[in-house]
Parts: structure tokens; sequence; C-alpha cells
């Protein structure tokens, strides 16, 4: 695939507007959100690790279709009858928001647990949608996207530097950003080379040294 992209959504965030950032690990789910009519049963499961944009994703779609679209957002917590209803009625085209829905839920299919058997087999026969764990080009636009959302400057080749030393993954990034971010304030100075090792050091203790 090609390099990483940029979803911008009209939501209120520090630094402008909210951005979703398409790369290898979502491409294939962004693309799918694009068209609920060749979803099996006009019905959708989104998972993924946290803090990878699920929720954001489903305003983007919800924006995209609009009332054609009801998106159901923790929905391994919602009530199991409830959820039955709504895909029936889907099948029927008389939900009230239209005739495709949206479950975003935090476990995967396969870890979450279904008491109602009737709701667990259509389930299982609706679209999955996964996101997956960035690689290293998506990494350093996840990094550059958590610190444009800041109004955090980072200087160039930040993104080359951090991407090798970190975690691969949406929670770890985020919270690299962030750490990079609240040291840079503590020690009223710009987020440089010697604020990105503080942040490596706090996150991933004295071990990272011997990247650094």
């Amino acid at each position: 695939m090609g390099e990483p992209s940029q979803i911008a959504l009209p939501l209120s965030a520090r630094g402008g507007a909210q951005r979703i950032v398409v790369g290898n690990a979502n491409a294939a789910v962004v693309e799918a959100l694009q068209a609920p009519d060749r979803w099996p049963f006009h019905v959708a499961v989104l998972t993924g690790p946290p803090r990878s944009g699920k929720s954001l994703l489903g305003r983007w779609a919800q924006g995209l279709h609009g009332d054609t679209l009801e998106v159901v957002d923790n929905a391994q917590t919602s009530d199991e009858t409830a959820l039955f209803h709504r895909w029936n009625a889907v099948q029927q085209g008389g939900t009230r928001e239209g005739g495709a829905l949206l479950l975003i839920a935090d476990a995967g299919t396969q870890g979450w647990h279904i008491a109602l058997p009737d709701l667990a087999s259509r389930i299982g026969g609706s679209l999955p949608l996964e996101i997956g764990a960035p690689d290293d080009a998506m990494a350093g636009e996840l990094i550059l996207a958590h610190a444009e959302a800041r109004g955090l400057s980072l200087p160039e080749g930040a993104a080359d530097y951090l991407v090798p030393r970190t975690t691969r993954s949406f929670a770890a990034i985020e919270a690299l950003v962030a750490a990079i971010d609240r040291i840079s304030l503590e020690r009223q100075t710009p987020a440089t080379m010697s604020v990105w090792r503080a942040a490596l050091e706090a996150l991933h203790g004295p071990q990272q040294q011997r990247l650094l």
C-alpha cells in the first residue's frame, strides 16, 4: 500500500481538526466503512486495540452516511436483547437511523462473549472489521498527528528517531507524545532530542539507553 494519509474530522481538538491517520493497520477498515451496502446482512463489527481510533472511525462513517447508518459504540456493554432487535430491524429496513448497522467493540469477535445464542450467531455472520498494529510508516505519522493535535512542535527527524525506540501500538505512541509534551512543558524547553530521550526513559525505563 502507499504512504499513510489522514482523514480530517469535524471535531473540536487542541491544534485544530481531529484527524485519523490511515495506514497499514486500518486502510481496509476505512475502505469497507465507505460501502455498508456491501456488508453481509448490512451489519459490520469494528474491533481493534486500545486508542486505535475505533470511535473516531465510527463518527467519520456516521458523518459520511448520515441517517442511513446506525453506529453503536461499546457494543460489548450493550443490552444483548436490544442489539438482537437492532440487527433484525436492519434486515427489515426498519431501523430508526437507517438501513445499516455498525457495532464497535473493544474486544475482538473471538473475545466478545455473547450470552444470547441468537445474537451470537448473527454477530458471527456480520462483517468483521479489525484494526491491526501500525507499521513503521504509520507509527511515524501517528507521532506527528498526536503532536499536531497537542500543538506540539517536533523538529524534522523526530519520527525517524522515535519510531525504532518505542512500542508499535496506538496506545504506546500516544503515551510517548504525551510524555514529550509534558516534559517539554515542565522544562520550559523545545521538544528536542534531550526531551525525546527523557520521555523514552520515563516510559520504557533505563534499558532504553542502549538505543539512545
